[in-house]
């Protein structure tokens, strides 16, 4: 990482909605948030009548800054949808309802994730997955935005995937646990795909592949390790956005997990300065 990076936490997993979610940042102290556009067993619908200029004033008055906006119902409805029918037309309009409540917001960034329905298993699917981010990449240039795609590819894979897109404006969502989960060697991915890491990073642990409720640190995740090997690579990090799970209520947790990262980054800060 070339600089010390904010501090953000993702809405999908705090308790409450949306608005809660910017009275949370404000109150744990950090500075912004990611906001996941919703849907059926997701909460409400981000791009709701009123919503989103709501949100905008929240964030203005408490100084939460609008960090990107998710597509998680792209998980059950799927990416890799055929071509031409009613579910890839589906699959369209919520990535463009995702690019334009990003810019709404004034959010920098906009990311799909690549698991369960969407999830790449073969070359056909990487094809695929390329294909409909390809185009949702050029209206994401458009909107003055980056797309990043967020999944638990490998190292070769995932730079097959960008080449397969290969727009400018396309990144790699980093996350320091989900790859981990799936086999895949962090550090080595950082590596072999360092030039296109999107600047928001996800911090999560857990243990044996599962997100529970260990503290980041705790578990077998490696997230400080992960951090070392951004640094090493020089990756461009604006955001370390926080995504265990409080959903439960467990600020306490989240508070901790805070602070940790704030005492990581600032070592780092400290070492750099030094060196």
């Amino acid at each position: 990482m070339t600089r010390v990076p904010l501090v953000g936490l993702v809405d999908w997993r705090l308790p409450g909605d949306h608005f809660d979610a910017v009275e949370l940042v404000h109150d744990m102290g950090v500075e912004g948030l990611q906001l996941d556009l919703g849907g059926p067993g997701r909460g409400p619908w981000l791009d709701a009548p009123g919503t989103v200029d709501r949100l905008r004033d929240d964030c203005f008055r408490r100084g939460v800054r609008p960090l990107a906006v998710a597509g998680n119902t792209l998980n059950d409805i799927g990416l890799l949808v055929p071509p031409g029918g009613q579910e890839a037309v589906n699959v369209r309009r919520v990535l463009l309802r995702v690019l334009e409540t990003a810019q709404a917001l004034g959010a920098p960034l906009a990311f799909v994730p690549s698991f369960r329905r969407s999830e790449i298993n073969d070359v056909h699917d990487l094809r695929r997955t390329a294909a409909v981010l390809s185009w949702a990449a050029r209206e994401a240039a458009a909107r003055g935005l980056l797309l990043a795609n967020e999944n638990a590819l490998a190292a070769p894979d995932s730079r097959a995937l960008v080449e397969a897109v290969a727009e400018p404006n396309f990144r790699l969502l980093l996350d320091t646990y989900n790859p981990r989960a799936y086999g895949v060697d962090v550090a080595t991915l950082i590596e072999a795909t360092h030039e296109w890491i999107a600047p928001q990073v996800h911090l999560k642990d857990g243990r044996d592949g599962v997100v529970s409720q260990e503290l980041l640190g705790d578990g077998d995740g490696q997230v400080w390790e992960a951090l070392t090997a951004l640094e090493k690579a020089e990756v461009t990090c604006d955001a370390l956005v926080l995504e265990n799970d409080y959903r439960d209520g467990g600020i306490q947790r989240l508070a901790v997990d805070v602070r940790r990262t704030r005492d990581r980054t600032a070592r780092a800060d400290t070492s750099a300065a030094l060196a």
